[in-house]
């Protein structure tokens, strides 16, 4: 519920103090401010779901699959340290060890020691994944297209990607965002 006269924003840039002290008086939503976070709170929930479930009926992998075997797809030799990739995919490394686990016993991935570095453990592509990454991206990047890409024009995709990437600066205590992640998986060898 908000009041009849909303407040106004304070100046504040997009990285400023994470906490400020607190106000005696709720800083309540502005129209347009809720209009924006209501647009944002349904849209995340519908198109997360929709694009879940295509991905599932598509491929029959998880986004947390899809999102393992795209990170390993495309990164040198396809393996990384299990480490960033938990990093990466914003979880504890104990719940990425659970979720490696079930996807070696599928047979898309191996875990194997560090070359450089004993005390670390790095997260191989298997070629039953890269194959299953190469037949799932093709209609997975069709959802994405579908569902959110092609309904937004050239300059609504360049704000959107950069009101992400200044919150997800935020919240990672100022830290680079991540490179986009590619839909697209690299050319197969031959």
């Amino acid at each position: 519920m908000t009041p009849s006269t909303p407040h106004p924003a304070p100046d504040a840039t997009p990285h400023s103090a994470p906490h400020p002290a607190p106000d005696p008086q709720p800083r309540w939503l502005t129209e347009s401010e809720q209009r924006a976070w209501q647009a944002y709170r349904r849209m995340h929930l519908l198109l997360g779901g929709r694009i879940s479930r295509d991905l599932a009926a598509d491929s029959e992998l998880s986004d947390a699959d899809y999102d393992v075997l795209s990170h390993l797809g495309l990164s040198t030799e396809h393996r990384c340290r299990i480490s960033e990739l938990a990093d990466r995919m914003l979880w504890s490394r104990s719940r990425l060890s659970h979720h490696l686990k079930r996807m070696q016993q599928r047979g898309l991935i191996v875990r194997e020691g560090c070359a450089s570095d004993a005390r670390c453990a790095e997260v191989v592509l298997t070629g039953e994944g890269l194959r299953t990454l190469h037949e799932a991206a093709p209609p997975h990047v069709e959802s994405v297209r579908r569902s959110f890409i092609d309904l937004l024009t050239p300059e609504q995709l360049a704000a959107y990607a950069e009101i992400g990437e200044i919150v997800v600066t935020h919240l990672s205590d100022g830290k680079e965002p991540r490179a986009p992640e590619r839909l697209e998986p690299e050319p197969r060898s031959t």
